[in-house]
């Protein structure tokens, strides 16, 4: 894993974050660390966008009716 370095933290935001990693029972480092991995997952998409995304890309393709499927297995 790589490391990253942040200086120059206003004392605000330092105590800020302070009180959350206290609130979340976490290190300081560990909340920072939470909270630039719940910023990038909003940056990759959300599990809406990605839906979407597959929706666009299935378009025009036909599919089965798999409850029909289903239904005629359970006849035989």
């Amino acid at each position: 894993m790589k490391g990253i370095s942040l200086r120059n933290v206003s004392d605000d935001v330092y105590e800020v974050l302070q009180a959350m990693a206290k609130a979340n029972r976490r290190s300081l480092q560990e909340q920072i660390k939470y909270i630039i991995e719940q910023e990038v997952n909003l940056v990759k998409g959300s599990s809406v966008a990605r839906a979407c995304e597959w929706r666009k890309r299935l378009r025009g393709r036909s599919f089965i009716d798999t409850v029909q499927s289903i239904r005629e297995d359970r006849e035989r």
